[in-house]
């Protein structure tokens, strides 16, 4: 291969088309990835710690901190540049503030130039607020815009409230599933399981219910009743504008009135009588519907039940109660952190699912396919 001379530097001259004009042949060696966790509070630090173990690396240098009049303040103790990025962010209590120290992070990281900022969320907030209520907001899409204003270039999370919420992201969205953790734990470690029925608390769980009753050969209950109160029951803004009006002249077109809803009293459809009961659910908060249906479930004749559920937030009270109730066990995953619940209430149970996160990380900066993540799961799962 020739060597000529330009501006007293010599360079290979290749008759390639791809090396041509006398441009010099270098090799550009594939840039790293590190992983910060955003999160100021230690309790919610044990999950990023737990994917940085799997993944061999360390964990970013960096200090996340509340001043005295409660701003969040974010520095990044290393180099970030032309890397590709991964922000660890679990939700505590202080949603907000959570929300704060992930975009100041994102932005921290965007303006040091990093390559690609992947948010790992395994639980997203505020995904119930994803439809219109009265004169209220879709608050999900104002995040979603907020986080891809501040830097984000992908999004990492598990089991969103309703699928839908990734048409809101204008970048890829991986909703990675629980499932094959929580099924795993029902076949482990719930004895003679195969004596148990999948119970949907309510008519708009049943397709989530469905799933873990056919994956594990199980009957299906469904609970409907006056207890439990369905979101898409709620108002959804149709009533504005006002219905009745001052302004004189024409009164508008005579439309027809529909009728008030009335709930049934409650009832399960299925037999739970002499077996197990599984309560599926994405979301355990207030826990007062999840203690009326382990109380109809245990006057229809179940001797054992169970709840489970990928995101534990268990608000409030809900330790407590779940003490006091029928409830045998309450199963989530380490979404959210819940370790001052599980004191206050054994009955409380972790599934970890640091392996699954920490895969996708390894597959999206490698550029591999996240097809066996999702393997055998439906669209409707």
């Amino acid at each position: 291969m020739p060597i000529r001379r330009f501006g007293g530097h010599r360079c290979l001259v290749s008759h390639s088309p791809k090396l041509s004009y006398g441009y010099t042949k270098m090799n550009i060696s594939k840039s790293g990835y590190r992983v910060f966790s955003a999160n100021s509070s230690p309790a919610c630090a044990q999950l990023a710690k737990k994917i940085t173990e799997r993944l061999g690396v360390e964990l970013g240098k960096s200090v996340v901190y509340q001043e005295a009049n409660r701003e969040t303040r974010v520095d990044v103790k290393e180099s970030v540049r032309g890397q590709d990025i991964f922000i660890i962010q679990t939700i505590p209590r202080d949603v907000n503030t959570a929300i704060m120290e992930l975009l100041i992070m994102a932005y921290a990281l965007k303006t040091s130039c990093a390559k690609n900022i992947i948010g790992v969320i395994p639980y997203f907030p505020y995904s119930k607020q994803c439809k219109m209520r009265k004169r209220g907001s879709i608050v999900c899409k104002l995040l979603a815009s907020m986080l891809a204003k501040a830097g984000l270039t992908h999004i990492i999370t598990m089991d969103l409230h309703q699928k839908e919420v990734q048409g809101f992201f204008s970048f890829p969205v991986d909703n990675l599933r629980a499932s094959p953790f929580l099924i795993q734990y029902i076949q482990e470690e719930i004895p003679d399981y195969r004596n148990a029925t999948i119970v949907a608390k309510s008519p708009s769980s049943a397709k989530r219910a469905q799933s873990y009753a056919e994956r594990l050969r199980l009957g299906l209950a469904v609970m409907h009743g006056e207890a439990h109160h369905s979101e898409l029951d709620m108002a959804d803004g149709r009533q504005s504008p006002p219905l009745s009006r001052t302004s004189t002249g024409h009164t508008g077109l005579e439309l027809p009135v529909m009728m008030a809803k009335e709930k049934p009293p409650i009832t399960v459809v299925g037999d739970v009588g002499g077996r197990i009961a599984i309560i599926i659910d994405d979301i355990i908060d207030d826990v007062e519907d999840f203690v009326a249906a382990a109380e109809i479930l245990k006057e229809r004749g179940a001797y054992k039940i169970y709840i489970m559920a990928t995101h534990g937030l268990l608000s409030a009270e809900a330790p407590r109660l779940i003490e006091e109730s029928a409830i045998d066990e309450v199963v989530v995953t380490n979404t959210v952190p819940h370790e001052i619940q599980k004191l206050q209430c054994p009955k409380i149970k972790t599934v970890d699912v640091s392996m699954i996160l920490a895969e996708a990380i390894r597959r999206i900066h490698n550029g591999e396919s996240m097809a066996y993540l999702f393997r055998n799961i439906a669209v409707d799962d």
